[in-house]
């Protein structure tokens, strides 16, 4: 195995922190749906219907987050 194998697999075993918490949501499919969305259009306000998906998801999560500490 190449040096720059080894390196670059390493760097993919690393999460992003931003991955980490959409996981921890339940939102991340919705997430990628957006980015999927911006890639093939590049044009965001024709994804609206995906971001307002992904904008409920996380309104939820929030709402039960508050309602745990009560």
């Amino acid at each position: 195995m190449s040096v720059s194998k080894a390196s670059s697999s390493s760097q993919n075993d690393i999460e992003d922190p931003v991955e980490l918490m959409l996981k921890r949501t339940g939102c991340i499919e919705l997430h990628y749906l957006v980015q999927e969305c911006i890639a093939e259009t590049q044009d965001w306000r024709k994804c609206q219907e995906q971001v307002q998906s992904f904008r409920t998801c996380m309104a939820d999560y929030q709402r039960k987050k508050q309602e745990e500490y009560k």
